[in-house]
């Protein structure tokens, strides 16, 4: 079976995202900075679906390291998944510039650094598929989180210029717009229920993505049209508003 590289494997939604792959019989590299935490996770996967599970350090700030990272890797993944991200505190970030820089390199320079050593592995091969988990928050700038969402506004437009440029090479990328997800990064958040999606409803959307190898998706569904009033909004009026 082809091999899945998890790119910031602790989190909530990649856990999800793992367990998908891996109960569909693909072998998984998981990738973060807790290697302990994954050990955990490889060992219940070995287990519990009976595939061939690593678990590697990896640092999304650390991207002096992240060509040798790639190049350590005993078998180089048919499918790479960047889901590491980092929401952040707006508020901080407004004053405090430690603040906004983790948010806008863990959400954007980070993950175009490592991106990009993986694009030239796909694009010399001509084979390889590529998921970025960008965010609804990148489409319109917000009171509440701009650093953030201009940080996957790039990452956004990063992926598809990365579609555009490797589609000629016989490789695909996916881009993934999910909405409120419920995990640990939001859990200080009062989100709305009926608009909130479960990390598990994510990973189900993904892995049909890659299987039918869509261009973009909204996870749940139904924020691609709520994104479109949103964007529709005139800014003399949405610069009013309190968001």
């Amino acid at each position: 079976m082809p091999t899945v590289l998890i790119l910031g494997a602790g989190s909530d939604m990649a856990v999800a995202v793992a367990r998908k792959f891996a109960k569909q019989k693909y072998d998984l590299q998981l990738a973060g900075r807790n290697v302990s935490l994954l050990e955990a996770l490889k060992n219940d996967l070995n287990i519990r679906y009976g595939v061939n599970t690593e678990a590697v350090a990896f640092d999304a700030l650390d991207f002096a390291s992240h060509t040798g990272f790639y190049n350590s890797l005993a078998v180089k993944p048919d499918i790479t998944i960047c889901v590491f991200g980092y929401l952040g505190d707006q508020e901080k970030g407004q004053a405090d510039w430690t603040e906004a820089a983790r948010i806008l390199h863990t959400n954007y320079t980070g993950a175009v650094s490592i991106l990009n050593v993986v694009a030239e592995d796909y694009a010399a091969k001509k084979q390889g598929l590529i998921v970025g988990i960008s965010s609804v928050a990148g489409e319109r700038g917000r009171q509440s989180n701009y650093l953030y969402g201009s940080a996957k506004a790039g990452f956004t437009a990063y992926l598809s210029g990365l579609r555009n440029r490797l589609f000629h090479q016989g490789v695909h990328v996916l881009s993934v717009q999910p909405g409120f997800v419920a995990t640990r990064m939001t859990e200080n958040l009062q989100l709305p229920g009926l608009l909130t999606a479960k990390p598990e409803q994510v990973a189900e959307d993904i892995y049909k993505a890659v299987n039918k190898k869509k261009n973009t998706i909204y996870t749940k569904w139904f924020w691609r049209y709520i994104m479109l009033i949103i964007k529709s909004v005139p800014e003399f009026m949405f610069k009013k508003l309190k968001l």
